[in-house]
Formats: structure tokens, C-alpha cells, sequence
């Protein structure tokens, strides 16, 4: 096996078992788009590992930055993801700042913080969510320029639905990234599922599904072997938005997913639509 090979099995391996949401779609790709995907999907766990992990420093994000660089140079640091990560690059032409956005955004989760504004929350899910969406469409494959800007809609709403699932986890790590101008409105206590609350994230969902809306046309642009997985997808993110709205917020309790059964059925119907 060629080193090559070996870093995309590698890359595999690591969106096999972490990705959850994105690896089910990425099963409806060719397998050179999927193995791109896996690997676009191994830098960004690593970004989030980074500064996810106990003690984690702005040192270690710019190291990791230097790395970035010095694999997109040629000089690929040792470790097995940077070969597939560079050969998909090179191979989709995917533009590098896209993933020092990424590492960006994910700096700013080293440090206690409270979004205080709609701009700044909005600023924070383009860092960490969109530019993934801005990455994932040059895999994909699109020619309309308005992709991009879908694109980075999507990202938003992804981001804004695993905000209001999330908000328990975050906030035991010191992260509260609803505005803290909305807290304010609805004069909403984080700890606490009362009226006030459930009115609070009822307000974000509803949020969340005007940037799924207009993100929705973005499947007719990516190019046609793409659409089932893309479709996917955002269904997945969908189903999960709809079963914290159903759960009436209940997210304090628990952590509200899309269960396997559910991804299979929506990977079925998927390829349905891939016939017609």
C-alpha cells in the first residue's frame, strides 16, 4: 500500500468512527469524492480535538496552523492525514483559506465565551461551519457562483441546529454561543426549561430554518452524482432540528440525536431520488 493510500484509509478510519451525520452521506458518493470527503473530514477533527482537548492552548492551534502550511507547501509534517488531505486539495482546487478560517473559528473556543450578538454568533458559524460547506461544494462539484453563497447558508443552519442541541454540553464548558441580546429578549434563563426558555430556542429554530430554506436550492447546483448525498445531508440535519422542536427544547435533559434506523431510511430514500 502506497503512502497515499495508507493516509486516505487512515482518513476513513477516523470519519468512519467520529463523523456520525456526515460520514452516512458521504456513502452516496463515487468512492474518489468519498475518500476526499474523509479526508476534508480528518482535518477538521483534528481542528476540534485541538482545541477541544484538556489544557489546550493557542500554542498548539498554531502549530497546527504551521503544519497546515507546511503540508499545503509540500513539506508534509508527520502525520498520516496530510497526504490525502493535500492530494484532495490539489485535486478539487479547494482554496486554502478556507481552512485557516477553520482554524480561526475553532481558536476562539480556547476561552470562556458568551456571544453577545446575532453578527457575532453569525461571524462564529461561518468560521466553523460554513467554511466547511464552502469546502465540501468544490468535492461535490458546481459551476454557478450563487453555490457559494448557499453554501455558506447551510453552513449556518447546520451549526445554528447543533447550537440549540448542544446548549447543556456548552454551557457546562463555559460556551454560550446563543446572543446574549436574545437571552436578554426573552429574558431566558440557560439552566433552566421554563416558558421563557423554550421561547428563547423556539426563536433560534426558527432561525435555523430560514437559513435551511434558502440554502435548499444549493442541491440542484452541485453536480448530479452529488445531489443524493448533499440531499442526505441537510435531511439528517433536518430530521435532528425536528426532533429538538418535538422534544418541546428538552435539551438540558439530554442529548437529542437522528438514530441510525433513521440515517438508513434517509440514505434509502436518497438513492431513490439518485434514480430519478
Amino acid at each position: 500500500m502506497s503512502g497515499l493510500q495508507a493516509s486516505y484509509k487512515f482518513c476513513r478510519e477516523i470519519a468512519r468512527s467520529r463523523a456520525r451525520n456526515f460520514y452516512y452521506s458521504f456513502l452516496l458518493l463515487p468512492g474518489e469524492q468519498r475518500d476526499a470527503m474523509c479526508a476534508i473530514y480528518a482535518f477538521m477533527r483534528y481542528c476540534d480535538d485541538i482545541s477541544e482537548a484538556e489544557g489546550a492552548t493557542r500554542e498548539a492551534i498554531e502549530r497546527w496552523r504551521d503544519d497546515l502550511n507546511l503540508a499545503l507547501s509540500g513539506n508534509s509534517p508527520a502525520n498520516p492525514l496530510w497526504p490525502a488531505f493535500t492530494d484532495t486539495v490539489a485535486r478539487y482546487k479547494i482554496p486554502c483559506r478556507y481552512f485557516h478560517e477553520m482554524i480561526d473559528g475553532v481558536s476562539g473556543d480556547l476561552e470562556p465565551r458568551q456571544i453577545q450578538t446575532w453578527d457575532e454568533l453569525y461571524r462564529y458559524c461561518y468560521q466553523v461551519a460554513s467554511v466547511v460547506g464552502l469546502t465540501i461544494i468544490h468535492i461535490f462539484g458546481f459551476s454557478s457562483p450563487e453555490a457559494l453563497k448557499r453554501a455558506e447558508q447551510c453552513g449556518i443552519a447546520f451549526q445554528l441546529t447543533n447550537i440549540l442541541r448542544d446548549v447543556r454540553e456548552d454551557a457546562e464548558n463555559h460556551r454560550i454561543y446563543i446572543p446574549e441580546e436574545d437571552i436578554a429578549r426573552f429574558e431566558a434563563d440557560l439552566s433552566t426549561r421554563n416558558e421563557n426558555f423554550v421561547r428563547l430556542m423556539a426563536f433560534e429554530s426558527q432561525r435555523a430554518r430560514g437559513y435551511y430554506d434558502q440554502s435548499r436550492p444549493l442541491i440542484k447546483m452541485v453536480d448530479a452524482r452529488s445531489q443524493a448525498s448533499l440531499w442526505a445531508l441537510i435531511e439528517i440535519y433536518q430530521r435532528l432540528l425536528t426532533r429538538i422542536e418535538n422534544s418541546n427544547f428538552d435539551v438540558l435533559r439530554e442529548r437529542i440525536r437522528v438514530p441510525t434506523w433513521e440515517k438508513l431510511w434517509i440514505l434509502a430514500g436518497a438513492r431513490f431520488l439518485k434514480r430519478v
